[in-house]
């Protein structure tokens, strides 16, 4: 699906792609070295394609409009090498984590790297309106990091908390790449926050589905451990589901496993969140913010990039990776 998702821009993909490669150039060994090794991770790219996609969507693809898509890359990237060594994570993409293979120590100060290129990037693009955008959003990213940081462990948080952390940590990305693409486009206020709401909704119900798949996924195919989250004491909303309508002794046996940050009782609790409602109510929640997503795109102009981010909403619920 990804496929027929990309094609209406499928050379400026690649366009962006070879970019991302040659601004990954450094006299650094160690800066290519982890950074090839990240290319060759593969992905979806899923952020630079929304970019790209909402830029299409609203006319045409410029020049800009490749750089701003590698900057939102280099910014995901970034974020992607800083949590792996915050979390101890070993398994991502089905291969080792770059902190696993490289060290701690050089996939923070790569991370660096790569946001010190964002940036260089985007001031290529002479827009104080975007500049200000990917500030504003890079540092409340860092903020959803921290206050995922402080929630591990704590069984008590609330479904708001929990959807205060997804949105600064995930969703708001997926924001800025529509919304700057429409900035780049000299676009109307209300279409900026058209292309907002549609990324931002987008992004929350992408993290909803992967919070599922932490508990149902098949590692084979989503290129990590299933109940990486258990042991990283992260209370999803599968969990915050499951603790509120479990019996008291099995909501006790979640809260517990969070506190102590144990996947010792992993398979218990995979089918408590299936039973109490915990998967379903996640899923339920994705489907909503996803007919969000086109309530947003019925007002705008039809276009085979405005049928790829349909499509790119209902992948987003159907997908296993």
């Amino acid at each position: 699906m990804i496929n027929q998702i990309r094609a209406s821009v499928e050379a400026e993909f690649a366009q962006v792609n070879a970019l991302i490669i040659e601004q990954l150039h450094s006299d650094v060994d160690m800066v290519e070295n982890v950074g090839q090794y990240i290319v060759d991770a593969g992905g979806k790219r899923l952020r630079p394609l929304l970019a790209l996609l909402a830029a299409a969507s609203l006319g045409e693809v410029t020049e800009k409009h490749i750089k701003f898509a590698a900057v939102i890359e280099f910014i995901h990237t970034a974020t992607l090498l800083h949590d792996d060594v915050v979390d101890i994570s070993t398994l991502r993409r089905g291969r080792p984590t770059a902190n696993s293979a490289f060290g701690n120590a050089p996939s923070v100060l790569v991370g660096d790297f790569l946001y010190t290129r964002a940036f260089q990037l985007m001031v290529q693009l002479d827009d104080r309106r975007v500049i200000k955008l990917m500030a504003d959003v890079t540092n409340l990213i860092a903020e959803g990091e921290v206050m995922q940081l402080v929630r591990a462990g704590d069984p008590n948080t609330s479904r708001e908390q929990y959807f205060d952390v997804i949105t600064r940590k995930t969703a708001i990305l997926f924001a800025a790449a529509c919304e700057g693409a429409a900035m780049l486009s000299d676009e109307s206020d209300a279409t900026l926050k058209t292309m907002h709401d549609i990324g931002l909704n987008l992004g929350i119900a992408f993290q909803l589905i992967d919070d599922v798949l932490d508990y149902e996924g098949d590692p084979e195919t989503t290129g990590k451990n299933v109940g990486d989250d258990l042991n990283e004491g992260k209370p999803t909303l599968p969990l915050i589901h499951a603790m509120q309508h479990a019996s008291p002794d099995d909501a006790a046996l979640i809260a517990d496993a969070l506190r102590t940050k144990s996947a010792d009782h992993l398979n218990e609790i995979i089918a408590l969140a299936a039973n109490s409602g915990g998967i379903a109510e996640t899923r339920a929640a994705a489907e909503s913010h996803c007919d969000l997503v086109n309530d947003a795109l019925a007002t705008l102009a039809p276009s085979a990039a405005k049928t790829s981010l349909e499509t790119l909403a209902t992948f987003s619920l159907s997908r296993e990776s």
